[in-house]
Protein backbone atom coordinates (compact mmCIF):
# COMPACT_ATOMS: atom_id res chain seq x y z
CA UNK A 1 0.00 0.00 0.00
CA UNK A 2 2.97 2.53 0.88
CA UNK A 3 4.61 1.92 -2.38
CA UNK A 4 1.63 2.15 -4.47
CA UNK A 5 0.90 5.58 -2.65
CA UNK A 6 4.68 6.37 -2.98
CA UNK A 7 4.26 5.26 -7.09
CA UNK A 8 0.92 7.76 -7.26
CA UNK A 9 2.89 10.94 -5.63
CA UNK A 10 5.72 10.38 -7.87
CA UNK A 11 3.78 10.38 -11.02
CA UNK A 12 1.47 13.12 -10.03
CA UNK A 13 4.81 15.39 -8.63
CA UNK A 14 6.28 14.67 -12.03
CA UNK A 15 4.10 15.23 -14.52
CA UNK A 16 3.41 18.75 -12.25
CA UNK A 17 6.83 19.30 -12.66
CA UNK A 18 7.47 18.37 -15.68
CA UNK A 19 4.69 21.10 -16.96
CA UNK A 20 7.19 23.54 -15.61
CA UNK A 21 10.68 21.73 -16.46
CA UNK A 22 10.74 23.12 -20.03
CA UNK A 23 10.38 26.82 -19.23
CA UNK A 24 13.45 26.20 -16.78
CA UNK A 25 15.80 24.57 -18.90
CA UNK A 26 15.44 26.45 -22.00
CA UNK A 27 17.27 29.20 -23.00
CA UNK A 28 15.48 31.40 -24.81
CA UNK A 29 18.55 33.30 -26.28
CA UNK A 30 16.39 35.22 -28.66
CA UNK A 31 15.34 37.79 -26.45
CA UNK A 32 16.64 40.23 -24.77
CA UNK A 33 16.55 38.91 -21.02
CA UNK A 34 20.13 38.51 -18.80
CA UNK A 35 21.18 35.16 -18.42
CA UNK A 36 24.91 34.13 -17.30
CA UNK A 37 27.03 31.46 -19.30
CA UNK A 38 30.02 30.34 -17.50
CA UNK A 39 32.53 28.27 -19.74
CA UNK A 40 34.34 26.08 -17.42
CA UNK A 41 37.43 25.00 -20.08
CA UNK A 42 38.01 28.84 -20.65
CA UNK A 43 37.21 29.80 -17.64
CA UNK A 44 34.88 32.68 -17.89
CA UNK A 45 31.99 33.98 -16.52
CA UNK A 46 29.69 36.19 -19.56
CA UNK A 47 26.88 38.36 -18.47
CA UNK A 48 24.04 38.08 -21.74
CA UNK A 49 21.83 39.34 -22.59
CA UNK A 50 19.94 37.59 -25.19
CA UNK A 51 22.54 36.77 -27.58
CA UNK A 52 24.73 39.56 -26.72
CA UNK A 53 27.63 39.43 -24.83
CA UNK A 54 27.59 42.55 -22.04
CA UNK A 55 30.12 41.52 -19.52
CA UNK A 56 33.31 39.02 -19.61
CA UNK A 57 35.01 37.95 -16.05
CA UNK A 58 38.22 36.04 -16.63
CA UNK A 59 40.06 33.35 -14.49
CA UNK A 60 36.98 32.41 -12.95
CA UNK A 61 37.58 29.33 -10.51
CA UNK A 62 35.80 26.41 -10.55
CA UNK A 63 35.58 22.73 -8.47
CA UNK A 64 39.24 21.52 -7.93
CA UNK A 65 38.65 18.28 -9.70
CA UNK A 66 36.76 19.91 -12.50
CA UNK A 67 33.34 19.40 -13.95
CA UNK A 68 30.63 16.77 -13.77
CA UNK A 69 27.11 16.19 -14.93
CA UNK A 70 26.78 13.30 -12.29
CA UNK A 71 28.30 15.53 -9.26
CA UNK A 72 27.62 13.55 -5.75
CA UNK A 73 28.37 15.68 -2.08
CA UNK A 74 32.20 16.13 -1.35
CA UNK A 75 33.43 15.26 -5.04
CA UNK A 76 35.16 18.94 -5.42
CA UNK A 77 33.67 19.15 -8.95
CA UNK A 78 31.27 21.60 -10.37
CA UNK A 79 27.70 20.66 -11.86
CA UNK A 80 27.23 21.04 -15.31
CA UNK A 81 23.38 22.47 -16.55
CA UNK A 82 21.20 25.22 -16.58
CA UNK A 83 20.32 26.46 -12.87
CA UNK A 84 18.49 29.32 -11.87
CA UNK A 85 19.95 31.48 -8.46
CA UNK A 86 17.84 30.58 -6.15
CA UNK A 87 18.84 33.23 -3.36
CA UNK A 88 21.85 35.95 -2.21
CA UNK A 89 23.61 35.49 0.87
CA UNK A 90 25.51 39.28 1.85
CA UNK A 91 27.44 37.82 4.62
CA UNK A 92 29.21 34.82 3.33
CA UNK A 93 32.63 33.86 4.27
CA UNK A 94 33.01 34.13 0.78
CA UNK A 95 32.12 37.61 0.19
CA UNK A 96 28.63 37.06 -1.42
CA UNK A 97 27.22 34.33 -2.53
CA UNK A 98 24.65 33.60 -5.02
CA UNK A 99 22.92 30.37 -4.00
CA UNK A 100 21.91 28.29 -7.56
CA UNK A 101 18.99 26.02 -7.36
CA UNK A 102 20.94 22.88 -7.47
CA UNK A 103 20.09 19.80 -7.23
CA UNK A 104 17.69 20.66 -10.09
CA UNK A 105 14.88 18.57 -11.81
CA UNK A 106 17.32 17.76 -15.00
CA UNK A 107 20.33 16.72 -11.98
CA UNK A 108 18.00 14.67 -9.79
CA UNK A 109 16.57 12.73 -12.58
CA UNK A 110 19.65 11.63 -13.85
CA UNK A 111 20.41 10.76 -10.51
CA UNK A 112 17.52 8.49 -9.96
CA UNK A 113 17.93 6.92 -13.36
CA UNK A 114 21.37 5.93 -12.71
CA UNK A 115 20.35 4.80 -9.08
CA UNK A 116 22.55 7.62 -7.65
CA UNK A 117 19.45 8.70 -5.38
CA UNK A 118 16.12 6.94 -4.36
CA UNK A 119 12.61 7.97 -4.85
CA UNK A 120 12.37 9.38 -1.80
CA UNK A 121 15.16 12.19 -2.26
CA UNK A 122 13.99 12.36 -5.81
CA UNK A 123 10.83 13.95 -5.12
CA UNK A 124 11.72 15.93 -1.82
CA UNK A 125 13.71 17.91 -4.66
CA UNK A 126 10.80 17.89 -6.80
CA UNK A 127 8.71 18.82 -4.38
CA UNK A 128 10.58 21.68 -3.63
CA UNK A 129 10.69 23.03 -6.73
CA UNK A 130 6.77 22.30 -7.17
CA UNK A 131 6.40 24.87 -3.98
CA UNK A 132 8.95 27.36 -5.36
CA UNK A 133 11.75 26.35 -2.56
CA UNK A 134 15.00 26.18 -2.20
CA UNK A 135 15.68 21.94 -3.53
CA UNK A 136 17.08 20.26 0.04
CA UNK A 137 20.90 20.58 -0.15
CA UNK A 138 21.74 17.46 1.84
CA UNK A 139 21.04 15.13 -0.79
CA UNK A 140 24.02 13.03 -2.18
CA UNK A 141 23.88 14.90 -4.48
CA UNK A 142 25.11 17.95 -2.64
CA UNK A 143 24.21 21.14 -2.03
CA UNK A 144 25.03 24.57 -1.55
CA UNK A 145 26.58 24.99 -5.39
CA UNK A 146 26.92 28.57 -6.29
CA UNK A 147 28.55 31.61 -7.54
CA UNK A 148 30.86 33.56 -4.89
CA UNK A 149 34.04 35.72 -4.10
CA UNK A 150 37.05 34.53 -2.64
CA UNK A 151 36.55 36.33 0.30
CA UNK A 152 39.64 37.00 2.34
CA UNK A 153 41.30 34.33 0.54
CA UNK A 154 44.42 34.64 -1.87
CA UNK A 155 43.97 36.18 -5.01
CA UNK A 156 46.96 34.45 -6.33
CA UNK A 157 45.56 31.28 -5.47
CA UNK A 158 42.92 31.92 -7.13
CA UNK A 159 44.19 32.93 -10.64
CA UNK A 160 46.38 29.57 -10.25
CA UNK A 161 44.05 27.03 -9.13
CA UNK A 162 40.58 25.77 -9.72
CA UNK A 163 40.08 25.57 -5.58
CA UNK A 164 36.03 25.76 -4.78
CA UNK A 165 34.25 22.52 -3.16
CA UNK A 166 31.78 22.48 -6.74
CA UNK A 167 30.99 26.69 -6.65
CA UNK A 168 31.95 29.12 -9.27
CA UNK A 169 34.42 31.89 -7.49
CA UNK A 170 35.52 35.25 -8.66
CA UNK A 171 37.20 38.25 -7.16
CA UNK A 172 35.58 39.83 -4.42
CA UNK A 173 35.61 42.62 -7.29
CA UNK A 174 34.28 40.98 -10.05
CA UNK A 175 31.37 39.94 -7.89
CA UNK A 176 31.17 43.19 -6.78
CA UNK A 177 30.10 44.06 -10.71
CA UNK A 178 28.34 41.19 -11.22
CA UNK A 179 26.21 42.31 -8.66
CA UNK A 180 25.12 44.92 -11.21
CA UNK A 181 23.77 41.73 -13.41
CA UNK A 182 22.47 39.30 -11.17
CA UNK A 183 19.48 38.80 -9.20
CA UNK A 184 17.22 35.65 -7.66
CA UNK A 185 15.69 33.91 -10.97
CA UNK A 186 18.67 34.48 -13.25
CA UNK A 187 19.66 31.38 -15.56
CA UNK A 188 22.96 30.37 -15.04
CA UNK A 189 24.52 28.02 -18.14
CA UNK A 190 27.58 25.99 -17.05
CA UNK A 191 29.30 23.94 -19.23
Amino acid sequence: MIKQILTFHYWKFLLIGLCGLSSVNSVAQTDDSIWIDVDTSEHTLLVMQGEAVRVIFKNVAIGRYGTTWTKMTRDDKTPLGKFRVGWVNEKSRYYRFYGLNYPNLDTAKRALDDNRIDEETWLSILEAKNMGKTPPQDTPLGGHIGIHGIGRGDQEIHHQYNWTNGCIALTNEQIDQLGKWIKPGILVNIR
